[in-house]
């Protein structure tokens, strides 16, 4: 069912008490139908999340030629039990210099990135393209790898679309820089294995970068002879509703209308991995200095931050804003936000702009952002097709 163009959030009337049910995580999922493809066997992926991005994935793995299915998940409606039959590295189908096999991924960076290198496992020639956002995303410094590895890769600007040719496994060595996006190093290391690729990844905290870490964490775990393995629930999307429940009791309003503290929003099956970033989002509120860095403290989840930091009630003053009223108390400062303006959306740009419509004061200086405490009010958001503007301002 299509959603209308303009949905209303109706703000709460009276006390809630809710346990949420969070799908399935997007990042571990699309990793794992790429491990479970290259595995020897049947593997069984249990809550996986059902969305654009891994519908992406999942479609374009049977275009590849692996037998995947699906299943209703009686727990969660937003995920599914996905069967993938993995064929030990083997990539069934391909097409030719005259004809690629067209692989379209849609708007998903984790499903243009893991498939551009997992593609090259195969025999033949692949052809990737997507919507014209994914188009402007960076890709370079994969391709580089994947040219030093030894692959053709035919791209007028180092975007996509691209056309991949595959010759199968070599043994080769590559570097890679995540300073783009960690998702090209993870794109390497989910298929070193079955490519017998070494992989050195380079950049800003190479060997601490949060994703690379899930990536190389479930390689150790995932069951590369077939069986099951589970979805941790999405902390990214969980952390809406951890925001939510904080929200709740920061007063403004010397006479709330209900007693917020008697509403709880609390999130089901917490992650406790450590795989996701955003799992520290639970802690985030309790203990986060005014200084967030999107490089080493949150993923995703630093938008969310963003959007409820006006609602920050702390009375601290700030000594070089005392004249003005409305920049009378210290606010949060969220950095290295450089990243959030080459994916979905130009996200820096966008979060400022429609924090400015709610009536929230915001600077944005380089790759960072100043959010003060304000008054805020209703307005109409544009998410710019960007699934996380609008869960954030929802």
């Amino acid at each position: 069912m299509a959603l209308p163009d303009l949905i209303e959030i109706v703000p709460l009337t009276a006390p809630v008490h809710a346990e949420i049910t969070v799908p399935g995580s997007k990042s571990i999922t699309n990793r794992a139908l790429v491990l479970a493809a290259l595995a020897d066997g049947e593997v069984t992926l249990d809550g996986a999340l059902w969305s654009e991005d891994t519908q992406v994935m999942f479609d374009c793995l049977g275009r590849l030629g692996f037998e995947v299915s699906k299943a209703d998940d009686p727990n969660e409606f937003c995920n599914r039990t996905i069967t993938v039959r993995g064929r030990g590295g083997e990539i069934p189908n391909a097409g030719t210099a005259e004809k690629p096999l067209e692989l379209f991924v849609g708007n998903a960076g984790t499903a243009a990135r893991f498939l551009s290198a997992m593609v090259c496992l195969g025999r033949g020639v692949y052809r990737l393209s997507g919507v014209p956002r994914m188009h402007e995303r960076p890709q370079a410094a994969l391709f580089s790898a994947l040219r030093e590895l030894g692959y053709r890769v035919d791209s007028a600007n180092d975007k996509l679309p691209a056309v991949i040719h595959g010759t199968g496994p070599r043994v080769a060595q590559c570097r890679v820089s995540i300073e783009k996006s960690s998702q090209f190093a993870s794109a390497l290391l989910l298929c070193a294995e079955r490519g017998r690729w070494q992989i050195e990844v380079v950049g800003e905290n190479a060997e601490e970068s949060p994703y690379v870490v899930m990536t190389t964490e479930m390689g150790k775990v995932f069951p590369t002879i077939g069986g099951k393995f589970p979805i941790e629930p999405d902390a990214s999307s969980g952390s809406y509703f951890v925001a939510a429940d904080w929200v709740q009791w920061v007063r403004f309003d010397p006479e709330p209308e209900f007693d917020y503290e008697a509403s709880r929003i609390t999130v089901k099956d917490w992650p406790d991995s450590d795989w996701q970033v955003d799992a520290r989002y639970g802690r985030f509120h309790k203990s986060a200095s005014e200084i967030v860095s999107r490089q080493d403290d949150l993923g995703d989840s630093i938008m969310t931050a963003i959007t409820v930091a006006p609602l920050n009630p702390s009375p601290t003053p700030a000594v070089l804003y005392s004249d003005s009223p409305s920049l009378s108390r210290k606010p949060m400062v969220f950095k290295d936000l450089g990243r959030l303006r080459v994916q979905e959306s130009e996200r820096v740009e966008a979060l400022k702009t429609e924090l400015m419509k709610c009536g929230a004061l915001v600077i944005e200086t380089g790759d960072t952002l100043e959010v003060f405490p304000s008054s805020l009010h209703g307005a109409e958001i544009e998410t710019y097709d960007d699934h996380r503007m609008a869960m954030c301002f929802a």
